[in-house]
């Protein structure tokens, strides 16, 4: 058994606390919103991010950030990638040396082009940092339905650290040390689940989709495995399983949001319709700004980015990756002669 804080009371951080409290842990959730712990005090539920999951009677809630983090064996960060940096400079007094911290929002830093784990890092030295992502949508994790995901650390002994804490029979976890991979995989797959979304606001098929999933791992990909990442990783749970979920699932807020969009929809009333954090559209702007830096060709994320701020219309965008240039699929393949 150990004692093992959630930071952030929104959907992702209540399905998890889910998981911890089945697996026998003592679980504290914290959240900086009063009207959150207030709510989960009385009704031991998150009635508006995610209903319906009723959380035990003996997890502790508190918005007291020294109470959530002292002695305490695992810190989950689970707050949206936008206040990444800010909650990390709040709870950098009060973390222990080689406390270890799994972040498990999905996301990069648009002024910094930072991932999360190198943000929590820099606000936060003394710790020991993990990342944690794959196809997990929180509604599917509080109902208990089987899921699988990856974890991620510098270190294999912190990575079994967190494997054995959060490993049950309906939530499987894998480990692996390429942390910079897993977090492109899981920030970059909402950029293209927006696209996603957009094809299926303007009433396209099955095959835009899989042209979408397929292309968009391409890039993913190519960008990745140029910043030193390993190409098997975006074949994993971070990758190609993180993108078919994100661009096929119900529950994603970046599918609704980019589906929004392509019904005629403008960007800021798509993300205040779906209610919830769209990741990708904060992701969206650094994704591309890597991609330019390392020089490496990401036609469907730039789209993206001419829709989200340039006013760019949803078809011309379709228009315009249709009618790009000639191309081989994989360059490098060797050819017969004739």
């Amino acid at each position: 058994m150990a004692d093992v804080s959630v930071l952030g009371a929104g959907s992702w951080g209540i399905a998890l606390s889910v998981v911890l409290s089945e697996n026998g842990h003592n679980v504290t959730i914290w959240s900086i919103s009063e009207s959150e712990i207030d709510m989960l005090n009385t009704y031991h539920e998150q009635k508006e991010k995610l209903p319906g999951v009723i959380l035990p009677d003996d997890m502790t809630f508190t918005t007291d950030l020294r109470e959530a983090c002292h002695n305490k064996d695992l810190l989950v960060l689970a707050v949206p990638s936008v206040y990444t940096r800010s909650t990390s400079a709040l709870m950098s007094p009060v973390v222990e040396k080689d406390q270890v911290i799994v972040n498990v929002a999905k996301g990069l830093e648009e002024s910094s082009l930072m991932t999360l784990s190198q943000i929590i890092e820099e606000e936060i030295p003394q710790a020991k940092v993990a990342v944690m992502s794959g196809p997990s949508h929180a509604e599917e994790v509080g109902e208990k339905i089987p899921t699988t995901i990856v974890v991620g650390a510098k270190c294999k002994e912190t990575a079994e650290f967190v494997q054995n804490i959060f490993m049950n029979e309906f939530f499987r976890v894998y480990i692996s040390p390429d942390v910079l991979g897993i977090e492109l995989g899981g920030a970059l797959k909402n950029v293209v689940a927006l696209a996603a979304g957009m094809a299926d606001g303007l009433g396209y098929g099955d095959n835009t989709k899989a042209a979408l999933i397929t292309r968009g791992i391409a890039e993913i990909s190519r960008l990745g495995v140029k910043m030193g990442c390993k190409a098997v990783t975006f074949a994993g749970l971070t990758g190609i399983g993180d993108l078919v979920v994100t661009c096929e699932s119900r529950h994603s807020r970046n599918r609704k949001a980019g589906m929004l969009m392509g019904q005629g929809m403008d960007p800021d009333s798509a993300m205040k319709e779906v209610k919830m954090v769209v990741e990708g559209v904060y992701s969206a702007k650094a994704a591309l700004a890597l991609a330019r830096k390392y020089d490496v060709e990401v036609p469907i994320i730039e789209e993206v980015n001419e829709i989200l701020f340039a006013g760019a219309s949803v078809k011309d965008a379709v228009t315009e990756l249709m009618n790009r240039e000639k191309k081989e699929e994989y360059y490098g393949l060797q050819w017969q002669e004739t």
